[in-house]
């Protein structure tokens, strides 16, 4: 299977911790905010909040690379999480 860069920065983010979805048909950590670089030494540089678009979301649900964490509500309201095939996925493919 071969994803496109998008999808695989969406699932690269699904990794690091559950998507939640936010306005704007974008999904995201939660309770993500602006930081600032580490290595910033004057906090000027803000590091953007990183995103998936419902389209992409959806891709990655339907490949089984992600699932909905709560089987009750409704695909577009709930929480996603990697599954096992999403991160042997991005262990063969880095």
């Amino acid at each position: 299977m071969t994803l496109t860069p998008t999808q695989i920065r969406g699932l690269k983010l699904a990794k690091d911790g559950d998507l939640y979805p936010q306005e704007a048909k974008r999904w995201t950590h939660k309770d993500a905010v602006v930081t600032y670089k580490k290595t910033d030494r004057f906090k000027e540089r803000p590091q953007k909040v990183k995103f998936l678009t419902t389209t992409t979301v959806e891709e990655l649900r339907e490949y089984g690379l992600i699932k909905v964490l709560d089987a009750d509500a409704a695909p577009e309201e709930a929480a996603h999480g990697i599954t096992m095939a999403g991160k042997i996925w991005l262990l063969k493919n880095k």
